[in-house]
């Protein structure tokens, strides 16, 4: 299993290794080029669809944008993420169709050594976020790695998810607590 492999599986990999490497250069110069446009400028989409391989049409991410590899991030039909969101994916994060990101949303995927001497590597694990559809990320929220938010759930600004969050609920603060579960429409 190659270092990049480990890494997309949650297992301890050496993030110094040339094939993670290569995959942040592409990424941090493809970023370089999106920061510096507006979603109004003709190059827009063609940067994003080669940030984010496989983005549907339907769904659009605001520059300034920030992420580890582009390529870790796995979005549904009709995703918005707004302006200044960070994406660390060294793990797969996953967005559901019909879901919007706040400004500013940070989402972690990346999990180092609880030992400090193996801190000093360049070796980290990396867990996967998954969010699903219908789903309304507040401004301002962080999302930590191994984290689930099902299905139409609301995040409120400025909370810190730690921990799963099940479908149908509204869930803010820090630590975000599930503090109402909404009606499922059909």
């Amino acid at each position: 299993m190659t270092e990049f492999e480990k890494m997309r599986s949650s297992q301890l990999a050496d993030c110094s290794d040339p094939e993670i490497n290569e995959s942040f250069r592409h990424c941090k110069t493809l970023l370089a080029r999106f920061r510096m446009i507006s979603s109004y400028h003709e190059e827009f989409r063609s940067i994003l669809e080669d940030l984010i391989p496989g983005i549907p049409a339907t769904s659009t991410v605001m520059p300034p944008f920030y992420c580890d590899h582009g390529n870790g991030i796995r979005l549904g039909e009709h995703v918005f993420i707004n302006a200044n969101c960070t994406f660390l994916d060294g793990a797969y994060i996953t967005i559901g169709n019909h879901t919007l990101v706040g400004p500013g949303v940070q989402i972690y995927t990346p999990h180092h050594p609880i030992d400090y001497m193996e801190r000093r590597s360049y070796k980290e694990y990396s867990y996967p976020v998954t969010i699903g559809e219908d789903c309304w990320i507040g401004g301002g929220a962080i999302i930590l790695p191994g984290v689930t938010i099902g299905d139409r759930c609301i995040i409120g600004a400025g909370s810190v998810v730690t921990k799963d969050i099940p479908s149908d609920c509204i869930a803010v603060g820090n630590p975000a607590v599930v503090k109402r579960r909404l009606e499922k429409q059909d």
